[in-house]
Parts: structure tokens; sequence; C-alpha cells
């Protein structure tokens, strides 16, 4: 069910990620989910500011119902084209067992099992950018006034459930997973992103984003900052509908 008003956590820094994990986490619930899991949930961030460089990845995990297996899905700023901005959207569901045909995405996921999907397009800075997670094909999108933009979709192993009731998200700069530069923690570029709630058509049932924090061998050396903002109905007042599908 989406939130009529809602507080969103912001994260602002001036540092850089530890190897191989995010510099900034947070956390989030959603209530009244059945045990068999939702068929849809829907993240909705906003890259308020950042340089239009590839490093940065704005993400939030999900997991499925009798998996032991975590996926993640986010949005990546990249170089201008042509004189305009462009976002590069990523879903990777990790595991054994998932399959995909889809031309936007490819088999394995981080040196691993599993899929990898993505797409680009000219994105807006400071736009609000539905990333919806939905089981079985296309849903309904009411606000004709964006565009729909498709990720990727694939097939869940037989007797994987649902999208499980609670996760975490994250922000990492991804170039220096694999090692870090000499005095890592100043080098990396200023960004300002907020994480709204996250939401379900399924009635009854609310989701909530804790309050940002740091994390990591940066913790304390860089300029973080975290914090709620108030915000009117509705979530998102604008923004591009972003999908993935995915089938069991």
């Amino acid at each position: 069910m989406k939130p009529t008003a809602s507080f969103l956590s912001v994260a602002s820094v001036i540092s850089l990620l530890p190897t191989a994990k995010a510099l900034v986490g947070s956390s989030w619930t959603v209530t009244n989910v059945p045990s068999t899991g939702l068929t849809d949930i829907t993240f909705p961030p906003t890259i308020v500011e950042a340089d239009h460089i590839s490093g940065y990845y704005f993400a939030q995990q999900f997991g499925f119902v009798n998996s032991a297996d975590v996926g993640y899905t986010g949005l990546q700023p990249r170089p201008n084209q042509n004189g305009k901005p462009v976002l590069h959207g990523v879903h990777r569901p990790r595991g054994c067992g998932n399959t995909t045909t889809d031309s936007n995405c490819a088999a394995g996921a981080d040196g691993g099992p599993g899929v990898s999907c993505s797409v680009e397009w000219n994105g807006v800075y400071g736009r609000t950018y539905d990333l919806e997670v939905k089981r079985n094909g296309s849903s309904v999108w009411a606000d004709v006034t964006h565009a729909r933009i498709h990720i990727g979709s694939y097939t869940l192993p037989a007797g994987v459930g649902g999208i499980q009731s609670s996760q975490a998200g994250f922000v990492e700069w991804y170039p220096w997973n694999g090692g870090e530069p000499p005095n890592h923690c100043a080098r990396l570029p200023y960004q300002k992103t907020l994480f709204g709630h996250p939401y379900t058509t399924r009635l009854g049932s609310v989701g909530t984003e804790s309050l940002a924090y740091e994390y990591g061998d940066c913790v304390g050396q860089v300029a973080f900052k975290t914090e709620k903002l108030l915000i009117g109905a509705p979530i998102p007042a604008f923004g591009t509908h972003i999908e993935w599908m995915y089938a069991a």
C-alpha cells in the first residue's frame, strides 16, 4: 500500500567505499506480509546530487521466501551523452537456478550464479524513480505522464516464494571494491540521495525505510550527514516507473 505522507531518509557523504562493502547502509520493512511473501514491492530513490560519472551505486536489496539468496536493484550515474544526463538501472538476483531469456539480461551475478539485468536512459537528477519488482508479468502503471522503462525479467527456481518483508539498502563506490587507493576516504565525490519508504499494492501493508548510517573503514573520517524529511502525498510526486519482473 502506498503511503499518503512519509519521511524520506537522506544520506550525503564525502567519502569512499570500503573494499567489497557499501559506505552507507539503511534497512527497510513492510508490515502485514503473508507467509508466502509479497507479489510486488516498489523502491522510490531520488539522486538529488551526484557527479555525472560512473562510480556510485544507490541500491536496495530484497529476498524471496524459501531462498537464502538476496537480489538487489538500484540506480547508477553515468557520464553525459550528447550533453544530456544518463542513468543506469540495475537489477541483479543472485543464486543458482535463476534463468532468463530477456535481451536486457545475462547469466551470472557478481562473479557467481544468478542473473544480471540493466538498461540506460536519459535520466533526470532530482527526480524520484519508482523501482518495481513484480511477480508474473507486466503491471499496470497509472501515471501516464511518465515513461515505463523495462530493466529485465527472469525465472526463479521452482518452490521459491514471494518477496520477503525486510532487507537492507546501501550506497557504494563500486570501482574500488577490488582495492582502495591511498587516502581513499578523502577521495569520494559528494552525493546526496533520498531513499523513500518502499510500498506495495497489497492492502494493509505499509513500508518503512530506516535512517541511513555509515559503516566500514571510513566511519568518522568523512562529512557524513543523514536526516529524515517529511513530504506530502503522493509519493513520489513525480517520476518515471522502472520495472523488472520475475516468475517462479
